[in-house]
């Protein structure tokens, strides 16, 4: 009989002390936030997405030598010196290479940073967006570029324009120089 009583208490002071604590929490501050509508303040070193600023990257492709997941993919064009187009970084150097190509692979990137820190010119920077998902991994490869296919095509055959014009002029000194020394051996003696 004296345990039968036990298990009475036991379960009436076990059910207070839940209740006790269940009015605690009704009352407290609340620390869950309703996430649309609002937002933790992130830290200013959080790694999220990436940016490239393409009007500073010069194509070194350090940041695609550094990325330990090789999700950073860059084409680069040697600036034809015939080319009127010629641009500056804003660090005033002439611009010596066009960036055709330069994506990155956010399926793959880890957010290590390491492609930030090997940039020289600062080009990459972590943001603080982190909202961004899709529904196929297409479109978690980012596209940053300052041509279009079409100027990228232009500068191409500018290049190659230049680049003929230079094996004709070497060419044609070089058969030059040969012609003069076949004419000094004729020369009589």
């Amino acid at each position: 009989m004296v345990q039968y009583f036990k298990n009475i208490w036991s379960g009436l002071s076990t059910s207070l002390i839940g209740m006790n604590i269940t009015l605690k929490h009704l009352f407290a501050r609340k620390v869950t936030i309703q996430y649309p509508d609002e937002r933790f303040d992130l830290p200013e070193n959080a790694r999220n997405r990436l940016f490239v600023d393409m009007k500073k990257c010069t194509g070194c492709l350090s940041c695609a030598v550094a990325c330990p997941v090789n999700c950073i993919k860059i084409e680069t064009l040697r600036v034809s010196p015939d080319d009127p187009d010629k641009e500056f970084h804003p660090n005033g150097k002439e611009r010596k290479l066009w960036v055709t190509k330069f994506e990155i692979d956010f399926a793959k990137c880890c957010f290590c940073g390491l492609c930030t820190q090997a940039c020289p010119a600062d080009a990459i920077k972590h943001t603080l967006e982190f909202e961004y998902s899709g529904y196929d991994r297409d479109s978690l490869i980012y596209k940053f570029q300052t041509l279009t296919p079409e100027q990228a095509s232009e500068k191409v055959r500018l290049l190659e324009e230049f680049r003929a014009k230079e094996n004709f002029s070497k060419t044609g000194t070089a058969s030059a120089r040969c012609e003069q020394k076949t004419d000094d051996n004729k020369k009589p003696e």
